[in-house]
């Protein structure tokens, strides 16, 4: 008998997740928790496993195609039940198919960002689409079918403003008519000219792109820049990796001495490990470290969980088993999940300066520049060749002021410069 496969929850709000990849085939034999799709959201990227043992029948959704959260995937006949011909049928969107016949239901008036965002740029009119979600929901897909049935039930009026909720929030559904023509003339205006080269947008990059644009809309960024002198760092850090190379079996980088001397800051000041929450602010009590690790095509941001309670060894291994994960595509939805605040590594690329975009929800982000060697004017006016690194940090200033942020990059700065073989341990 055909079983489905449904798609699961893999965050607390998620809503829905779009299939990167298929990783199965119709016919194909797995065993239960054998991944069978890639599968992004906007906050994680994760591997789907199987449910069960048995023979994939039939994939249902498509690649790049995004499904809500309790939607079927795919079908499995699962071992040892008696085959039965199951029917996956979708509902033909024909041209004369009227969406403006809805029920008030429970979920009707329930959008998410996604469903909100198209609406936005399509001029739909949602008090008029009949949803086909969980409780007559509407999701992404039930606009994607309307408009390319080209059957569009416009907003008579584009400037009112009509209150709905999301998530539980009252928000409004009003989009400046000029802001909307500029988002469609965006989109649907740009034509590649000969020979220019036309590159698909992955459903990573999408997820990439979504996550940016939030942040950036959402969270009023301010950004402010400190320079410190880790002259006394690198002659440690350079004395002891050789020794701890052998010894752990992994680099000792730079990276841990940094986020170690901001999770003692946090400690300080932890308005910085904090996030906005509408009507309040959460000051988060554990200390989860984000760090941004690349690929060739993506951004992974795995998280080092309770950093405030390990040394800088055990950072330096937390590092290295993420990193490791991210390159053997081995990572978790769990280990990209409760960072509280990030640092971005950007001096990995050699760059000296940088306006980093917030990791939304959380309040603020700090990237960790190149270290350069420059002459320096010291405290006797004398000059000196030094190691000098900038620190830009990104915060969200509804949660965060000036004064605070000044405060905990100062606190930040000391905490380099004061490292040395006499009072900083590594173990």
């Amino acid at each position: 008998m055909a079983t489905e496969i449904k798609m699961p929850q893999l965050g607390e709000s998620v809503t829905e997740g779009t299939i990167s990849k298929w990783l199965v085939k119709p016919g194909d034999k797995v065993n239960k928790y054998d991944p069978i799709a890639e599968v992004m959201t906007d906050k994680v990227n994760a591997e789907v496993p199987s449910s069960y043992t048995g023979t994939i029948k039939e994939l249902v959704a498509g690649e790049d195609e995004t499904i809500e959260v309790g939607g079927v995937i795919c079908t499995i006949s699962v071992e040892g039940e008696a085959e039965e011909k199951v029917e996956i049928t979708k509902a033909p969107v024909a041209e004369t198919t009227d969406f403006s016949q809805s029920s008030e239901t429970s979920e009707k008036k329930r959008y998410s960002p996604a469903v909100l965002r198209l609406a936005g740029e399509n001029n739909i009119d949602l008090t008029l689409v009949n949803g086909t979600g969980r409780g007559g929901r509407i999701t992404r897909k039930d606009l994607q079918l309307m408009i390319e049935s080209g059957n569009i039930p416009t907003a008579k009026n584009i400037e009112a403003r009509q209150p709905v909720e999301v998530k539980g929030e009252t928000v409004s559904t009003h989009v400046p008519k000029v802001e909307k023509e500029a988002m469609t003339t965006t989109q649907s205006n740009l034509t590649a000219s000969p020979g220019d080269i036309e590159i698909p947008v992955s459903g990573i990059r999408k997820a990439i792109a979504a996550n940016m644009v939030k942040s950036k809309h959402e969270a009023p960024h301010a950004w402010t820049m400190v320079e410190v002198d880790v002259t006394n760092l690198v002659h440690y850090r350079n004395s002891l990796k050789d020794n701890f190379k052998q010894k752990e079996g992994f680099n000792l980088t730079f990276l841990p001495f940094f986020i170690k001397a901001v999770v003692e800051a946090l400690k300080e000041f932890p308005q910085l490990n904090s996030m906005w929450a509408g009507d309040k602010i959460i000051q988060k009590k554990d200390i989860n470290i984000s760090i941004a690790v690349a690929t060739e095509d993506a951004l992974y941001v795995p998280v080092i969980k309770h950093a405030d309670e390990k040394t800088i060894k055990g950072i330096a291994r937390e590092i290295n088993d993420l990193a490791s994960k991210v390159r053997n595509k081995t990572i978790s939805s769990s280990d990209m999940q409760g960072g509280t605040f990030t640092i971005n590594n950007t001096g990995s690329f050699g760059s000296i300066l940088s306006t980093p975009i917030i990791n939304h929800p959380q309040a603020a982000i700090l990237s960790v520049e190149s270290i350069v060697k420059r002459p320096v004017v010291m405290d006797n006016d004398a000059i000196a060749i030094r190691h000098m690194v900038n620190l830009c940090l990104s915060l969200d200033h509804r949660v965060l002021d000036g004064l605070v942020c000044g405060r905990f990059l100062a606190r930040v700065k000391e905490n380099l410069q004061s490292i040395s073989k006499e009072n900083t341990q590594i173990y």
